[in-house]
């Protein structure tokens, strides 16, 4: 008994550590969206795409078309904190908006070396 009660609390607890932004604005008709796991076991997997969804209809609730304009998911190994998250900065956007385009996704630099000149 005292077994499954402390296999409930560790559950629990890993459950716990789930996080989703939910949609966020960031400025006129500019979203964003990040959902992170409880631990590192399930990986990535449909993170991303259940994340997309969600701001596809979030886009469609409000007569706009979705424009994904950046995203970002953490990097294995899934071990001490650093569990499965994923992020993206969108649009939403009128049918006829300019800036309705295909996406153009680059992945941000990791790390950035500047160069300076006496």
């Amino acid at each position: 008994m005292k077994k499954l009660v402390g296999i409930a609390v560790i559950f629990l607890l890993m459950s716990a550590c789930a996080s989703h932004t939910g949609v966020v604005s960031m400025g006129q008709d500019t979203f964003m969206i990040a959902k992170q796991q409880a631990t590192g076991f399930p990986g990535l997997g449909n993170m991303k795409a259940e994340i997309i969804a969600e701001a596809s209809q979030h886009c469609a609730a409000l007569g706009k078309e979705l424009q994904v304009v950046s995203t970002q998911e953490t990097q294995p190994p899934y071990v001490l904190g650093n569990y499965p998250r994923s992020e993206i900065q969108f649009m939403c956007l009128a049918a006829g908006d300019r800036e309705l385009q295909r996406p153009k996704l680059q992945k941000a630099p990791d790390t950035v070396i500047e160069v300076r000149k006496p």
